[in-house]
C-alpha cells in the first residue's frame, strides 16, 4: 500500500504540531519541510516526535556535505528520515547511510535539481537508501507547462522504491499509487485546504 506523507512547510513548531494533530489519523509519514527547519531548528524535530512518537517524522534537510554528521544531528533530535540530495557525491549519500545504520532510522534521497531522476533514483538505491524522493520543487511546479504526469511516469519506469512530491493532490492520487510509488507526498493539498483534516482523509481514501 502506497503511504501518505504530508509535507509541511509552515515557519512555526506551534503551526507545524497543530497541523499534524489535525491530519494525523490520515497520515504515516510527518515531513519537517526545509524553511520549517531553518526556522525553527533541531528543536521542532524533536517537538514533532515527542508528539507523534506513534508517526515517521521525516526532516527534509536536503543535504549536500557533511552527510554522516547532518545524518546524526537529524535522529538524535528524533528524526526517522532525513533527505540527502541526489544531485551531491555518494559519499556524502553513504556517509548518511552509515549513521542511519547506526540509530537504525533511514536515508531518503531527494532529486531536485537532478536532471535524469529515474537514471539517479537507480544509482542511489544501490547505496542502501529506503527511496527515491522524485520531487519537483515549488520553483519547477511553478514553471509554464509543468505536470505531475512527469513524475508519474518516472516512477513506473525506474523499478526502484520512490515517492513522488510535487503536485499530489486529489486529481492526481490515483494516477500516483498506480504507478507504485511507495510513498505519495501531499503538500498544499494539505495545508492549504480548507479543511486540511478533510483533504488528508480523502487522499488517504483514495491509496486503500
Amino acid at each position: 500500500m502506497t503511504r501518505l506523507q504530508v509535507a509541511i512547510d509552515l515557519l512555526k513548531t506551534e503551526d507545524a504540531i497543530a497541523l499534524a494533530t489535525k491530519v494525523a489519523p490520515y497520515i504515516d509519514i510527518i515531513e519537517l519541510g526545509t524553511p520549517l527547519i531553518k526556522s525553527e531548528g533541531l528543536s521542532v524535530i524533536t517537538a514533532m516526535k515527542e508528539a507523534f512518537p506513534d508517526k515517521k517524522v521525516f526532516a527534509d534537510f536536503k543535504t549536500a556535505d557533511a552527510g554522516a554528521l547532518e545524518a546524526e544531528m537529524a535522529f538524535k533530535a528524533g528524526a526517522d528520515y532525513i533527505t540527502i540530495l541526489g544531485s551531491i557525491d555518494d559519499a556524502t549519500i553513504i556517509g548518511a547511510v552509515e549513521a542511519a545504520k547506526k540509530y537504525d532510522r533511514a536515508v531518503v534521497v531527494d532529486t531536485i535539481g537532478v536532471k535524469d531522476r529515474v537514471k539517479r533514483a537507480q544509482e542511489v538505491s544501490k547505496l542502501g537508501v529506503e527511496f527515491v524522493e522524485l520531487y519537483a520543487g515549488l520553483d519547477e511546479q511553478a514553471k509554464p507547462g509543468y505536470s505531475i504526469d512527469v513524475l508519474i511516469d518516472e516512477a513506473s519506469k525506474a523499478g526502484v522504491p520512490v515517492s513522488i512530491a510535487g503536485g499530489v493532490n486529489k486529481n492526481s492520487i490515483a494516477k500516483v499509487k498506480a504507478s507504485g510509488a511507495v510513498v505519495a507526498v501531499a503538500g498544499g493539498a494539505i495545508y492549504g485546504a480548507e479543511d486540511p483534516a478533510a483533504a488528508a482523509k480523502e487522499l488517504k481514501e483514495a491509496l486503500s
